[in-house]
């Protein structure tokens, strides 16, 4: 036999209650983080410190040359070992 709870004028299972808690515990963080968007500081880069406006210029350029490189590599299935 399965024990009963009044909550709200009806009988609730205990094992209905568990699950819920059990639910709402481990499916709250877990959906919280899923939908979370990615802050702005995890898509920020530190600061170039270049001797000039040419060598800043060069090392943007090759950052921006690597990631191109890396989305290639990762969507044809090349990783690097």
């Amino acid at each position: 036999m399965v024990a009963m709870y009044n909550i709200a004028g009806r009988q609730i299972p205990s094992h209905w209650l568990a699950m819920a808690t059990l639910g709402t515990t481990f499916g709250g963080p877990w959906l919280y983080f899923r939908l979370k968007s990615p802050s702005a500081a995890s898509k920020t880069t530190p600061p170039i410190n270049a001797g000039s406006k040419d060598e800043e210029k060069f090392i943007q350029e090759f950052l921006q040359q690597i990631e191109q490189e890396d989305k290639a590599n990762k969507i044809s299935g090349k990783e690097a070992h």
